[in-house]
């Protein structure tokens, strides 16, 4: 007789309690049931795990043995054509084609983008007035996606698109994510119905542009441009309704993700002011006007980036479904069972990360972890593909703001992780208070 695995076995105590504050409750059942263990997931039961060995297994299976978890609540937000949501060969494929953008000199191409609307959202801080940081960080991914993703350059084209795609963001429902039955339209002014009209109103303006752009190829290294570009191997294109799915799925995937993972370093630092000042010399160092690689490759400012990340992931856990059958340690789980692997818990193990709740970036100087213990993006052949992207981003904002301006937490208290939209982000989005600016990095000078 097989091995039952243990967990919770109340569907809507685990809900609830998962919805509320992932993090905690994914940690405790850990403690109660051992790894791996049993819950629930949008209505799924699903096989839990953070222990690096059994994340190896799920991560080192091909695409015949794992795909996606989609049981369909994610479909009408991000489209039919998602690269979430889509598997097998036809995964592969358009993996491929979309992954070049990200990675290398064309991504390092963006830099002047990611540079320029750190510091053009910053100027609008003034000195003693408090102000919520994810508030900024939000405006500058947006702006980020919009010009380096969307290719709009255009000021009011660009305010046209930052309207529409942040109302369609916003409107996401957060209960609809995990309860599909509340995906239904009750009527106008009901959340499901609002999200759907906002939704259509951001279809409408991305597929406009996408016409637009096939009439008169701008010929630039924007990522839709490169979509549009881009070829199969039997020279067939992407079709249009594929790039506005992978289009929006860049946008939710990207919009608040790194906004939040930037708010956290923002509140780690400042809570930690010898950290706060050894990156400050590390950048210093540099001279006042950085070049955007060579920022990108410091070693400590990578590691605060990394050690930000480790402490709330910014997805807690990443599901899967099994096409056939797969051996997780003692048990065997059978074809069509869910299982996820879970940073939030890995992340938090003392044998790996010891003091795991305190923020200590010097970790990622002493010590090398891998793939299956540092799992922020995810892994194996869905690996997040703005991965590389993201954390670039994270590197060359920090550079841009912390060595022209001087802030100071509103409140110490520990601030907490709240659910937003499809994310978790800091309870009241930290808020902060500009001491003074600096902008010719006069105050600062590189540590002896």
């Amino acid at each position: 007789m097989p091995l039952e695995i243990p967990g919770s076995d109340n569907r809507l105590v685990a809900t609830v309690r998962f919805a509320r504050d992932p993090y905690t409750y994914l940690n405790e059942a850990r403690r109660r049931y051992g790894d791996p263990f049993k819950s629930w997931l949008a209505g799924q039961r699903i096989v839990l795990t953070g222990e690096p060995e059994h994340i190896k297994q799920i991560l080192s299976a091909d695409a015949d043995t794992v795909a996606s978890f989609n049981p369909g609540h994610l479909r009408p937000l991000l489209g039919e054509g998602s690269l979430i949501l889509i598997d097998g060969q036809r995964h592969t494929r358009e993996r491929r084609l979309l992954s070049p953008p990200f990675h290398g000199a064309r991504m390092r191409s963006y830099a002047q983008i990611i540079h320029d609307s750190a510091l053009q959202r910053a100027s609008a801080w003034q000195v003693g007035q408090p102000f919520a940081v994810q508030s900024t960080t939000q405006a500058i991914s947006l702006d980020v996606i919009i010009k380096a993703v969307f290719g709009v350059q255009d000021p009011e084209r660009v305010a046209t698109f930052e309207r529409t795609l942040l109302g369609a963001t916003e409107a996401i429902w957060p209960p609809s994510i995990i309860v599909k039955f509340l995906q239904t339209d009750l009527g106008p002014l009901t959340p499901w119905s609002k999200f759907a009209r906002a939704k259509r109103a951001a279809d409408e303006l991305v597929s406009s542009e996408i016409a637009a752009r096939r009439a008169a190829p701008t010929g630039g290294d924007d990522i839709l441009q490169l979509m549009l570009d881009a070829r199969y191997e039997d020279g067939g294109t992407m079709p249009d309704d594929q790039i506005r799915d992978e289009l929006f799925t860049l946008l939710v995937a990207g919009h608040e993700t790194t906004a939040i993972a930037l708010s956290w370093a923002m509140y780690w630092l400042h809570r930690n002011p010898a950290t706060l000042d050894r990156l400050r010399h590390e950048l210093a160092a540099l001279g006042p006007n950085p070049d955007p690689e060579a920022a990108a490759r410091l070693p400590y400012l990578e590691a605060v980036c990394n050690e930000t990340l480790r402490l709330y992931p910014i997805l807690p856990l990443v599901p899967r479904t099994l096409l056939k059958p797969m051996q997780l340690g003692a048990y065997t789980l059978p074809a069509g069972s869910y299982v996820a692997f879970c940073p939030a818990i890995t992340h938090n193990d003392p044998n790996l990360y010891p003091e795991p709740t305190a923020f200590k970036p010097e970790r990622w100087l002493t010590r090398k972890y891998t793939p299956f213990e540092f799992i922020p993006f995810g892994g194996g052949i869905r690996r997040c593909i703005g991965a590389a992207f993201a954390l670039y981003e994270m590197k060359l904002v920090l550079a841009a703001i912390l060595p022209r301006h001087r802030f100071a937490l509103l409140d110490d208290r520990k601030i907490l992780p709240t659910r937003r939209n499809l994310t978790l982000g800091p309870s009241g989005g930290v808020r902060m208070v500009l001491i003074d600016r600096d902008t010719d990095n006069e105050q600062l000078t590189p540590a002896a």
